[in-house]
């Protein structure tokens, strides 16, 4: 069954308001967990300081298992069988609360068809409209200027593009048509918090649930025209610990009689990486393969402009006016970037505390050749040398806290004709900034190929989503 038959795109076409109000079911459930407890924390400040009824993360947690029974019925409703696999547990915010469960879905066992593995996720990042939505994050919002945009958090990432697939599903089952490939399906509620849970469940299933599977389908972001993604950076996440006194101490009683964690801290931060985005951390750079003639064509084919990324954050930012550097810099170079203190004063007014310890959070998107071993013991031999040097009192720890390796894979035959059959072009070859660890976890679990499927576009900037009802 080819996507671009007639009869299949008239139901589609006929069904697009039932679609998009399943959409905005979906996005009504605020699935969301913290991805650190600093994220919670600064959040709850900000929500305060709005006046806005405060939730923390665990009170979130219901409706992602909420959201894992919306799914499932779902499915099973389209005669997909569903199996809830509990992952195990979590110590959230001094509680420990089940992970949300993971899903298992399979529709159809054909021995005489392929068998297509899909992964998605229908947790999601928090939100608030102080984040700066235009609609409020949880409710669907058609947008009143008539672009014929829809707003909502998870609409683009990663709850839309599951229900691409639930709407190819109820379409071959409404139509009677048959499905050309078995389906089996993996939805998690964990990915925005490192896919807590999954990668044993994948070691565990490789030769029971996952047996027999062809390849693997994960459906990420893509530019303003059709688009492979052949990479993703992978990521790095460290943490900064520096103490001093056993407690916080008075400013205007201990100011100048002690070293301060916080100062110490901010200098150490402060040598990791330049205001240019220049990566401070000696031979980590080396590490990067040299860029090639052809790899550059790809970057230089792709349609982007400097302005994309400048409409996407608000403003004329980019470190380069040059689209091909632009590019590159999210895509093929690795990144460092700093993300918080933790144990430090943020709140509204003054307060003149020093604080008796701090925790310093950074993370380096990591590319090819640039492993997590190899790039942990990188940044923990610096910040040793760095922090010797500040002569202090206090004591420092580094630690690396998550990870996840990166992805290039380039076998996409099937995938570009495809892309030609239903667009009529051929697809930008693109690599994503982002990280999907579990992209490689299922790659080397299952030794398979992993094909990355747009549904969405890369500048949704993993908030507003960007849906035409058009057929675009």
């Amino acid at each position: 069954m080819s996507a671009a038959n007639p009869q299949f795109l008239k139901f589609i076409d006929d069904n697009q308001d039932a679609f998009i109000k399943r959409l905005g079911e979906a996005v009504a459930i605020p699935s969301w967990v913290p991805t650190s407890t600093l994220a919670w924390v600064i959040g709850r400040t900000v929500l305060n300081l709005l006046f806005f009824p405060v939730l923390a993360g665990v009170d979130y947690r219901p409706d992602v298992h909420r959201m894992a029974e919306w799914l499932s019925d779902k499915l099973q409703s389209l005669g997909v069988k569903v199996e809830k696999r509990p992952l195990g547990k979590q110590i959230l915010e001094g509680q420990e609360l089940d992970l949300p469960p993971a899903l298992l879905g399979e529709l159809g066992n054909d021995p005489n068809k392929k068998t297509v593995l899909i992964y998605g996720h229908f947790d999601v990042q928090p939100a608030s409209m102080s984040d700066g939505w235009l609609y409020p994050p949880f409710e669907l919002t058609v947008d009143p200027e008539g672009s014929g945009k829809l707003f909502g958090r998870g609409s683009s990432d990663d709850k839309g593009p599951i229900l691409g697939w639930v709407n190819v599903i109820e379409a071959h089952v409404k139509l009677g048509l048959e499905m050309p490939v078995n389906l089996k399906m993996c939805f998690e509620g964990m990915e925005e918090s490192g896919s807590e849970g999954l990668d044993d469940l994948i070691s565990e299933e490789k030769d029971k649930f996952f047996k027999g599977v062809d390849c693997v389908c994960i459906s990420g972001l893509n530019t303003s025209t059709p688009c492979l993604t052949y990479g993703l950076r992978g990521i790095a996440y460290f943490k900064i610990s520096v103490s001093g006194p056993a407690r916080d101490l008075h400013s205007g009683v201990f100011g100048a009689t002690v070293h301060e964690p916080m100062t110490d801290l901010v200098l150490l931060m402060s040598k990791l990486v330049s205001p240019e985005g220049k990566i401070m951390i000696p031979g980590l750079m080396d590490l990067v393969e040299p860029l090639t003639e052809e790899e550059r064509q790809r970057y230089e084919a792709i349609n982007a402009t400097v302005k994309d990324f400048d409409d996407a954050v608000g403003a004329a930012i980019t470190f380069s006016d040059d689209k091909v550097q632009t590019l590159m810099g999210r895509m093929r170079y690795p990144s460092l970037s700093l993300h918080g203190i933790e144990g430090a004063f943020y709140g509204a007014g003054c307060k003149t505390v020093i604080p008796a310890a701090v925790h310093g959070k950074f993370s380096i998107r990591l590319v090819p050749n640039l492993t997590l071993d190899a790039v942990t013991k990188l940044v923990c031999d610096y910040v040793n040398a760095e922090f010797a040097k500040i002569k202090t009192k206090s004591k420092m720890t580094v630690e690396m806290v998550h990870g996840g390796e990166p992805w290039v894979h380039y076998n996409y035959r099937a995938a570009h004709k495809a892309t030609v059959s239903v667009y009529g072009k051929a697809p930008d070859y693109t690599r994503e900034g982002g990280s999907i660890p579990v992209t490689l976890s299922f790659a080397d679990a299952l030794g398979v190929n992993v094909l990355l499927l747009p549904m969405g576009r890369g500048d949704d900037a993993d908030a507003q989503l960007v849906v035409y009802r058009s057929q675009d």
